[in-house]
């Protein structure tokens, strides 16, 4: 029995997809929810898996395709009968050269980074990684789940093939760099994958429809690292997770916009929408480019489940599996460029919201505490926020809020 493979239903608000890559071919063996295929809309990569064991026995959409809802991508046969007729037919054609007294030892498998998932589901993101350096995944050690492959198990790999004199990958020569000859200035054109051509356009919508301002403020960090380093083994122990800075200033943040519920409020049309919860974006850098998933109802999240969220974010993006619900709506956003070294910038809106809290590295600077100089750990603070409906004023309290809660934590208890 036939069986047609179509495009899901596609996420509210998202038109269509990119058929990103195949990881069958025809006359193919599948088995029930394997997956067949990846599309790529504007903020996530969609796994299609088989409707049933069988055989791949058409493909009807080539690689780099736009599609949307309900088209029909391929045809499966079904049943296990179907399952075995490529093997059947293989040995009839070996048998048939035999007899004509040809070779009858079959070929050699070629690798393919797709062979293993029979044993390892494979992420779009483990699974891009695997492509681009030509890798096969029966060469990874899986370190996950059950084996399951990682990415930081390929990265793992990859590193180990850098030597350490050149710094430069050991690697099939089509992907090694290849130094220019001859006094040749060469170039490399790569099309913007669709998330990154989304980003693109609502970061230059935000600026094109908002009037961004940025404020700035300074954090002295050295109650909030005392309160860490005291509770940090009884909180991993606790909560089974680390106790990080995020949850701090999500929790700073939220009790700043109950004080400054404008800057929880959005823009729409003529209207000032203002929002009675706090669902926070935590942007996060993936392979793929940023992602703002959002947690939900963060005011009512305690510092473990906080940190449970945020973890958990982190790996999805990591393993290329953050779904279209993770990055729907959020009121506020958070980012931290700290991460990377950034001492100072200024956030760009995340539309439709009308704020954005920005966090940066945090270095042991001379501060004058009480009359004396002394080192303490600082980190600057901006807030980029939405002048149409927001004063300076507003944004500054709000700044000052924030503050004031991290320089003495007991406030984010007593909600003060």
């Amino acid at each position: 029995m036939s069986i047609e493979v179509k495009v899901p239903q596609l996420p509210e608000s998202v038109t269509d997809a990119t058929l990103v890559a195949w990881h069958k071919s025809p006359g193919d063996a599948v088995a029930r929810d394997e997956n067949l295929v990846d599309l790529e809309t504007d903020k996530v990569v969609l796994e299609v898996p088989s409707p049933s064991a069988g055989v791949l026995k058409e493909i009807r959409i080539e690689n780099g395709t736009t599609v949307t809802s309900g088209q029909l991508l391929a045809v499966v046969e079904a049943g296990e009968a179907a399952a075995v007729k490529p093997a059947a037919a293989a040995s009839a054609a070996a048998t048939s050269g035999a007899a004509n007294g040809e070779d009858a030892t079959p070929a050699p498998a070629k690798a393919d980074p797709g062979n293993a998932e029979h044993a390892h589901k494979l992420s779009p993101a483990v699974r891009r990684l695997l492509e681009e350096h030509d890798l096969d995944a029966a060469q990874v050690s899986g370190s996950g789940k059950g084996g399951r492959i990682l990415k930081q198990d390929v990265q793992a790999l990859l590193d180990d093939r850098v030597t350490p004199e050149s710094g430069v990958e050991d690697l099939p020569g089509a992907l090694a760099p290849q130094p220019a000859t001859g006094g040749e200035r060469q170039e490399h054109r790569v099309t913007m994958s669709r998330l990154r051509s989304r980003i693109a356009e609502r970061l230059v919508q935000a600026q094109q429809t908002a009037a961004i301002l940025t404020t700035f403020n300074e954090v002295d960090l050295t109650e909030v690292m005392s309160l860490r380093s005291r509770y940090k083994e009884a909180f991993e122990k606790t909560h089974g997770v680390k106790l990080g800075f995020m949850s701090f200033f999500v929790r700073a943040a939220v009790e700043a916009l109950r004080r400054y519920p404008v800057i929880n409020a959005s823009v729409e049309g003529d209207d000032v929408v203002y929002h009675e919860y706090y669902d926070i974006g935590i942007a996060v850098s993936s392979d793929r480019g940023l992602l703002v998933p959002v947690v939900r109802d963060a005011d009512q999240l305690s510092f473990g489940e906080m940190e449970s969220a945020i973890a958990e974010f982190g790996r999805k993006a990591r393993e290329g599996s953050i779904s279209m619900d993770d990055l729907t709506g959020g009121t506020f956003t958070i980012t931290n460029g700290g991460v990377f070294g950034s001492m100072l910038s200024t956030p760009i809106l995340n539309p439709p919201q009308s704020g954005i809290l920005g966090m940066h590295n945090i270095q042991q600077r001379p501060m004058v505490v009480d009359g004396e100089v002394k080192p303490r750990p600082m980190m600057y603070l901006a807030l980029s926020y939405d002048h149409r409906i927001i004063d300076g004023k507003e944004a500054v309290q709000f700044l000052v809020a924030v503050k004031d809660a991290l320089e003495d934590p007991g406030r984010l208890l007593l909600q003060l």
